[in-house]
């Protein structure tokens, strides 16, 4: 049987692979892409510990969402312990946060990440964002970073951000982005972002054509397509199809 697949299965597939055995795992607001990711890597057998913005400790991953919020029920039901969002940080601070799901709205080439505004300035933007929340303080202290962008175009990929409301840090065991195109990691000798994948379906040229400044890793691998078990076992953890909720 073929399982039919597109952006939001490849990047949910993605995000899930970035967990590993023994980390303790965290994703905060608006964040249905990584809470999926989360769901799929338990049900495929990954020991971790997950702490979420609701204050669950490991909720039981076989409840499946209904809603793209991750302030949901199946984000709490189940769950081993309660973890508030003061102690969520604390915890980073001590290095004890092996991954960090955050998302971003620009990013440049030099690993500097805009969540707060768009053109103007901080006091009279042009467009007003979100922010960081919390972003600046856990990017540095939290092991590893990865970053995920559900489109890749010319106004998130820019050759100089807006405003810097965090940056990747060199000292980082990696500092990662994933979009439906590609995957970027800081090069921890030049502090740049390179390509090191290029995600199934598309090519060096698309993510060239879709970002803002000159990519020099012309030999970076493409990614194989996700396997059946996984597409299949994507679909029985998130049967409401939350994964495509990000995307437009």
């Amino acid at each position: 049987m073929t399982v039919e697949f597109g952006y939001p299965e490849i990047l949910a597939i993605a995000l899930s692979r970035e967990i590993r055995e023994g980390d303790v795992v965290f994703h905060g607001l608006a964040s249905p892409l990584p809470m999926t990711a989360m769901k799929l890597a338990k049900a495929a057998g990954k020991e971790f510990t997950t702490v979420n913005l609701t204050g669950g400790v490991d909720p039981d991953f076989r409840n499946a969402a209904v809603t793209s919020s991750t302030l949901s029920a199946n984000q709490y039901e189940g769950t081993v312990a309660h973890f508030g969002l003061d102690e969520i940080f604390d915890l980073a601070g001590a290095g004890k946060v092996d991954i960090a799901f955050l998302s971003l709205v620009q990013l440049d080439r030099k690993g500097h990440v805009n969540m707060s505004h768009i053109g103007g300035t901080l006091n009279k933007p042009k467009i007003r964002l979100p922010g960081g929340a919390g972003t600046a303080m856990l990017t540095p202290v939290t092991k590893r970073t990865t970053i995920w962008k559900t489109s890749h175009d010319l106004r998130s990929f820019v050759d100089e951000v807006d405003f810097v409301t965090t940056t990747g840090n060199q000292n980082m065991e990696s500092f990662r982005v994933l979009t439906p195109l590609a995957i970027f990691e800081m090069n921890r000798i030049t502090g740049d972002m390179d390509l090191v994948a290029i995600m199934p379906g598309s090519t060096f040229e698309d993510v060239q054509r879709n970002t803002g400044w000159t990519i020099k890793q012309f030999n970076a691998p493409t990614l194989p397509n996700p396997s059946e078990e996984e597409l299949l076992l994507l679909q029985t953890i998130d049967p409401h199809n939350i994964r495509k909720s990000e995307f437009k």
